[in-house]
C-alpha cells in the first residue's frame, strides 16, 4: 500500500530564497519524507507584476488547503511597497505562536555561550506589528501599539504548554510595563494568571532592557521565554546570534489551524545567486514542519545528519572559523554533504530524537465578567504652532458647560498648566477635557464640545475617548499630570 503524502505549499522567496530552498528541499526529498510540494510565488516578483499586496488572491486557497507553508526569505521594501508578507501571512492566518529555538553547537560553531539551549515564545499577530500609523501634522508621526488580553492569553499559554510537553523547566516573561503601564501590563498580569495554573514550572518576569542584557551576558539563566511581538523579533535575533548565528535558526509559525515555517534571516540579496548562503536556518525550519505534519522520523534523520555535518567541520562562510571548521562548502556542497549523512548520528553533539509529534494544546479564550464602562472625558489632539498659553486660552473659550480644560501634553509631558521652560514642545499637542460636575461625560456632551472647536477653527488631529472600567481608568496620566 503506498505512503499517503502530505501537501504543502512551498515559497521560494527572494534573494538567496531560491539557493537554500532548493537545498532544503533536496534534503527532504532525499530523507524520503512523503510531502507533496506545491510551489507558490509570493513577494517583490508579485508585487512588481502589479499585485499591490505582494501576494496573488488564489495564492491564499493554496496555503490554506495545504497541511503547512515552507517559505524562503522574502524582501520586504523599507519605508513603501508593499507591507511585510511575513506579517501579513501571519496574521491572516492567525499564526499567533512564534517558536524560535536558539541552541549553541560548541565547540563545532563559535559561541561564547556553551550549552545554550533557549526557545524564544513570540506573540505573532499585534503588538506594534499591526502597522496601524498615522501622520498627524507635519512634525508627528503616531503608530499604535495594540495589546489585547484574548491575544495575551493564547501566547502566554502557548508558552506554557510548549515547556509542559517538551520538559522545560522555567518560563521567563519580558515585558516593559514599568513605562507602558496598560498594555505591557495586561501582558505581565495575564503572565502571572496562566502560570498560577502551572505550578510545576518556574516562574519569572523582568523588566525587557535589563532582561535583554541578562539574556545576551547568561542566556543558561533561561529556558523557555514569552514575549510582545516587538520584543520576540528582536530579541530571537539576538538569541540566535550569541547562540552561534542566525543563520543557523529555524522558526515555526503555528495557528490553531495553519502553520508557517522559515528561517529568521533575510533574503540577502547581496550574496543572491553566488552558491554562499547557508541553507541551515530553513532546513532547520523544515525539521519543525516534519514534527508538526507527523512525520518525526523523517526529522529525525534530516537532524541528525545536520548535526553530523557540523561535527565534521564542513561549514559554510558564514560560521566557517579555522580553529573550528575543517572544510568551506557552498550551499549546494552543504547540501550534498547532510545527504551523504543521512543516517548518521552525532558523535558529540546531542544527537535529535522526534519519537511522536507533539502538538500543543489551544486553549480558547477565557471569558471574562463584562466590566462595567464610563466615559470620563475625552483627549484632543490639536495642531498648534504658537505658544500653549495661546493655545489653553483658545480651548478654554471652547469648552463647554459640561467639560472643561483639565491639562494640555506635549509628547506625553504636561505642559500646561505650569510649563517648564526646558521642556521641548512639537507642533501637536493633547488636550485632556474632563466632566465638570458628577465625573460622567456624555457621547452628545463630547460632540458639542468638537463642534465649539471647530468653530474656534482649531485643527483636531485625533480624538481619544476617556474610559474607566469598574472604576479603573483605562487611560495613563502625563507625566506631571494629578
Amino acid at each position: 500500500m503506498a505512503t499517503q503524502t502530505i501537501p504543502i505549499t512551498v515559497a521560494e522567496g527572494d534573494g538567496i530564497g531560491p539557493e537554500i530552498m532548493e537545498a532544503t528541499l533536496r534534503i527532504l526529498k532525499a530523507s524520503g519524507a512523503p510531502l507533496e510540494i506545491q510551489k507558490v510565488e509570493i513577494g517583490e516578483k508579485v508585487y512588481l507584476r502589479g499585485q499591490p499586496t505582494g501576494i496573488d488572491p488564489a495564492t491564499w486557497d493554496l496555503i490554506r488547503q495545504s497541511k503547512a507553508f515552507l517559505k524562503a526569505p522574502i524582501t520586504t521594501p523599507q519605508g513603501g511597497g508593499f507591507k511585510s508578507l511575513n506579517v501579513t501571512v501571519r496574521t491572516t492566518l492567525g499564526l499567533y505562536a512564534n517558536v524560535r529555538p536558539c541552541v549553541a553547537y560548541s565547540p563545532f560553531v563559535e559561541t561564547k555561550h556553551p550549552g545554550m539551549n533557549v526557545v524564544i515564545v513570540r506573540e505573532n499577530e499585534e503588538d506594534l506589528y499591526t502597522g496601524i500609523e498615522y501622520q498627524q501634522t507635519p512634525d508627528v508621526y503616531e503608530a499604535l501599539k495594540l495589546i489585547t488580553r484574548p491575544g495575551c492569553e493564547k501566547i502566554i499559554r502557548y508558552a506554557f504548554e510548549y515547556a509542559q510537553t517538551y520538559q522545560r523547566k522555567k518560563v521567563t516573561c519580558f515585558t516593559k510595563d514599568n513605562i507602558l503601564k496598560l498594555t505591557d501590563g495586561l501582558f505581565h498580569k495575564v503572565f502571572e494568571e496562566i502560570g498560577a495554573e502551572y505550578p510545576n514550572i518556574e516562574k519569572e518576569h523582568w523588566i525587557v532592557d535589563i532582561g535583554a542584557a541578562k539574556l545576551a551576558d547568561t542566556p543558561a539563566a533561561f529556558d523557555v521565554v514569552v514575549m510582545p511581538n516587538l520584543y520576540g523579533d528582536i530579541l530571537s535575533d539576538v538569541a540566535a546570534q550569541i547562540a552561534g548565528s542566525v543563520g543557523l535558526a529555524g522558526s515555526a509559525n503555528i495557528g490553531t489551524s495553519g502553520a508557517m515555517f522559515e528561517a529568521i534571516h533575510g533574503s540577502a540579496p547581496r550574496r543572491a545567486g553566488q552558491n554562499l548562503a547557508n541553507p541551515s536556518g530553513l532546513l532547520l525550519a523544515a525539521v519543525q514542519m516534519l514534527v508538526h505534519v507527523g512525520l518525526s522520523e523523517h526529522a529525525t534523520l534530516i537532524h541528525n545528519a545536520w548535526l553530523k555535518t557540523l561535527e565534521e567541520g564542513i561549514h559554510t562562510y558564514d560560521i566557517f572559523k579555522e580553529k573550528t571548521s575543517k572544510q568551506k562548502v557552498g550551499t549546494k556542497e552543504f547540501a550534498d554533504a547532510v545527504i551523504e549523512r543521512l543516517g548518521q548520528k552525532p558523535d558529540t553533539l546531542p544527537a535529535a530524537h522526534y519519537t511522536t509529534a507533539r502538538h500543543i494544546h489551544h486553549a480558547p479564550h477565557s471569558s471574562t465578567a463584562k466590566p462595567q464602562q464610563e466615559l470620563k472625558g475625552i483627549d484632543i489632539f490639536i495642531r498648534w504652532d504658537r505658544d500653549v498659553e495661546l493655545l489653553a486660552k483658545q480651548l478654554q473659550e471652547a469648552s463647554t458647560p459640561a467639560l472643561k480644560l483639565k491639562m494640555v501634553s506635549n509628547r506625553g509631558v504636561k505642559v500646561w498648566p505650569n510649563k517648564m521652560p526646558e521642556t521641548a514642545c512639537v507642533d501637536n499637542w493633547r488636550c485632556r477635557f474632563v466632566p465638570t460636575k458628577d465625573g460622567i461625560a456624555s457621547p452628545q456632551e463630547i460632540v458639542d464640545l468638537l463642534s465649539s472647536l471647530v468653530q474656534k477653527e482649531l485643527v483636531v488631529t485625533q480624538t481619544a475617548y476617556l474610559f474607566a472600567f469598574d472604576g479603573q481608568p483605562g487611560y495613563t496620566l502625563a507625566q506631571d499630570e494629578q
